[in-house]
């Protein structure tokens, strides 16, 4: 099987088992004990705080929070910061965010928060200005991710965030940046952005565990209620196999980064040259140089993705008709219809994402495996 879906979840890093190995046999504790063996989990766990902290370049170790995924990460900042200290602060966001952003506003709007939400253009791409014009003295968020999941369009984080303040100096920029990392730099410096959502498993952690960057003195209000072991701002008892296996994750990811853009997207460029070279009517949906390296997002002209993903997996390829959060959902994704797709465009596209396991030889495999059944279908 050639896998192409790694912006559904991608393979797991050696770093990251290798990490995770000694805390799920003999260092097995609650970090939350007093005892040693709980002490061990306890400073491991902390030692990677402090890693998270620095490749994330915050300011201190406890400006993150452990979380039990991007969704989470997500809804802490959005729901934890527009309900902060029993307020109804406003959120604005755009049409092309990740559900989790998206569901997580229109909860609260729910319990009175005001909400705006910008369009895109048909690249997918936000104006930081139309951000600035939907703020009001009562937003108190703005969210805007760093590269979309669909398309892999790259958005102007940091411009967003200069635009939101000039309108609301007290404006928290919060950034789904769970897409992105693997292949963009992705620091406070960077974007620019106060509240930082990461998830493991997109960048070769496992699954079940993700970060948040918070502020020091930023009052966010739990999403999960419990005990408070996360720093007051999450309950549960930590996932320490998990956290240590995706802080070693984002140091490989770190390490390998500029190689995996050389690498990744020399795969994606010979895969879309191959394919262009063999099959007609293909078009890229998004930006053509705008998005990550990792992304190829086609309309591939009179086949239905439905059927083309089916055959390309009897083809042992292995790609999507849209985010993983819709598999098995035939209808025109959010974000393609934000971009202004018809139906029949939608259902003619598909996603192809390439990993850090995959090779330039990758790129070419591909395409003639998805020219071969593109032409028995037509």
């Amino acid at each position: 099987m050639l896998y192409l879906d790694h912006a559904a979840t991608t393979v797991m890093r050696p770093e990251a088992r290798d990490a995770m190995a000694p805390f799920l046999d003999g260092a097995f504790g609650n970090p939350s004990g007093l005892h040693a063996v709980s002490r061990r989990a306890k400073n491991a766990m902390e030692e990677a705080r402090e890693s998270a902290a620095w490749l994330l370049g915050a300011d201190h170790p406890l400006e993150i929070v452990f979380t039990g995924g991007g969704t989470e990460a997500d809804n802490l900042a959005v729901i934890g910061h527009a309900l902060a200290g029993g307020g109804r602060g406003g959120v604005v966001t755009n049409a092309a965010e990740h559900d989790a952003v998206l569901r997580s506003a229109d909860f609260v709007t729910r319990l009175g928060c005001a909400l705006t939400v910008v369009g895109v253009d048909g690249h997918g791409l936000v104006d930081p200005e139309e951000y600035a014009a939907a703020v009001t003295s009562d937003t108190v968020v703005a969210s805007v991710m760093l590269a979309n999941n669909e398309v892999g369009t790259i958005q102007p984080v940091a411009a967003v965030a200069a635009a939101v303040r000039a309108a609301n100096p007290d404006i928290a920029v919060h950034t789904d940046a769970v897409q992105a990392f693997v292949s963009e730099e992705v620091t406070v410096a960077a974007t620019a952005a106060d509240l930082i959502a990461l998830s493991a498993h997109k960048f070769g952690g496992p699954k079940g565990v993700g970060l948040l960057r918070v502020p020091r003195g930023m009052d966010l209000e739990p999403v999960v209620h419990g005990g408070g072991q996360e720093l007051g701002m999450r309950s549960g008892t930590h996932n320490v196999a998990g956290i240590l296996g995706m802080v070693a994750a984002m140091q490989a990811t770190v390490a390998d980064r500029e190689a995996f853009r050389s690498r990744v997207g020399g795969a994606r460029d010979r895969f879309e040259e191959v394919l262009g070279s063999l099959v007609d009517g293909i078009e890229v949906n998004g930006p053509v140089d705008h998005r990550l390296v990792q992304h190829s997002h086609l309309r591939i002209q009179g086949v239905q993705s439905e059927t083309l993903l089916i055959r390309l997996d009897q083809a042992g390829l292995a790609a999507a008709a849209g985010s993983a959060c819709h598999s098995g959902a035939i209808e025109v994704s959010h974000v393609l219809a934000a971009m202004g797709f018809d139906e029949d465009r939608a259902a003619e596209s598909v996603r192809f994402t390439f990993g850090w396991v995959n090779e330039r030889k990758d790129g070419e495999d591909a395409a003639r495996r998805v020219a071969a059944v593109v032409e028995q279908l037509r």
